[in-house]
Formats: structure tokens, sequence, C-alpha cells
């Protein structure tokens, strides 16, 4: 069988004092974990990969072409990022959905395809429900449906479950990863958790200090 080829890698890169990786490849296979206590550089290195962040030093690419010659919003249409906190937008549950598909210009599907999208998160929402009324839980795969409808290539999720009980976290994740895996689109998480990281993750890149201690398959 001939290995996946990554989809990022990450040469001699330097971000302030904050991280220091002299090679790294990421985006082989279906999941990859970045896993580390709070200040290890987790999520300086999620945002280096869709330019959030730029590198003071080194190279990061995707695809093979560095990052800098991708347009930043094209960029970040293939490659979205989820923050720790749900954002949510005025208007209702069809609206939030639907706003990434709006950013970009791109047209809406139709009700049924929307019920479908939440399902598959384990919602069973009104499309006209305001959004207020949802738990942290719903308002977590809520965000995770409207990113899933851009059809990214890659979803980055920067703990979007840190302010989840234990068995919420895990579902979201689960509902994450299932749905990721339905439309083909990899998915690099940042997660504190040595179960969520075992559970879901084909690799997993520990980081301290900034630094990558160790990678596996």
């Amino acid at each position: 069988m001939i290995a996946a080829a990554p989809l990022f890698r990450l040469v001699a890169v330097r971000y302030k004092t904050i991280l220091d990786i002299p090679q790294l490849q990421l985006g082989a296979l279906p999941v990859t974990a970045l896993l580390g206590p709070s200040g290890s550089g987790k999520t300086t290195l999620l945002k280096l990969l869709n330019r959030l962040l730029s590198p003071d030093s080194g190279a990061v690419t995707y695809k093979e072409q560095e990052l800098g010659s991708y347009d930043p919003v094209e960029l970040r249409r293939r490659v979205v990022m989820l923050g720790q906190t749900a954002v949510m937008f005025p208007g209702s549950v069809r609206d939030n959905i639907l706003a990434g598909l709006r950013f970009h210009g791109r047209a809406a599907p139709d009700d049924n395809e929307l019920n479908t999208r939440l399902v598959a998160m384990g919602l069973r929402l009104e499309l006209d429900r305001l959004p207020e009324s949802l738990s942290g839980g719903e308002r977590a795969r809520l965000a995770l449906a409207r990113a899933l409808l851009l059809e990214p290539e890659v979803l980055l999720l920067d703990e979007p479950t840190s302010s989840l009980d234990e068995a919420t976290a895990n579902r979201v994740v689960k509902h994450a990863v299932e749905g990721a895996a339905q439309q083909a689109t990899k998915v690099v998480m940042v997660t504190h958790s040595e179960m969520i990281a075992t559970e879901y993750a084909q690799t997993i890149v520990r980081l301290r200090d900034g630094r990558v201690q160790d990678g596996r398959l």
C-alpha cells in the first residue's frame, strides 16, 4: 500500500519564543491530534496551518506549496478553523449554519440538506429557532455543521470542547470526526485529553515548551 502524502510540512519553523520545530509533517492520515499541556504551543501551531499566524523563520507548506503563495481567503475556505468558543451569529439556526457559505458568496442548500447536516451532528433543531437557547454542546455541534457545510479539505479544531463535560466533549468530537470522514475532510485537532487523542486520532503529535516531543502513527 502506498502511504498517503502529508498535507502540511513545517521546516525550520520558529515563532517568537513559542515554537521551535525543525521538521514536522501533518495530515497524511484522517485525524491528527496535537497533544500537550497549556502553553506548549498547540494553538500557535494550529494557526500557522491556515496563515492566521506566519512563522518568524522557516517554511510551512500545504500540498507542497508555501502558504504565503495562497490567497488567504481561499486558503481559509479550504483549511477551516474552529476555536475554543462556538461563535453564534445574529439570527436563527438556519442563519448560523449558512453563515460560512454566505461569507464566501456560495449558494445555500435547501432546508432538507440543512436538516440532514444537523442530524449528522446529532442535532434535531427547528431551523427558525434562535441559538441563544441552545446548550454548549449543541452550539459546538452547530458550529461544526457550519464548518463542514463548506466541505473543506482540512478542519482545524482548537479544543472546541474545552468548556464541556467529558461525556458531551466526547460526543462532539465523535460527530466531528464522523462528519469529516463522510466527506473526506482531514482533521487536525488540539486537545489536552489523552483519551480523546487516543480514541480518535491516527497520528498524535506531542508538544512541550514549543517543541515536538514525539509523533506516532
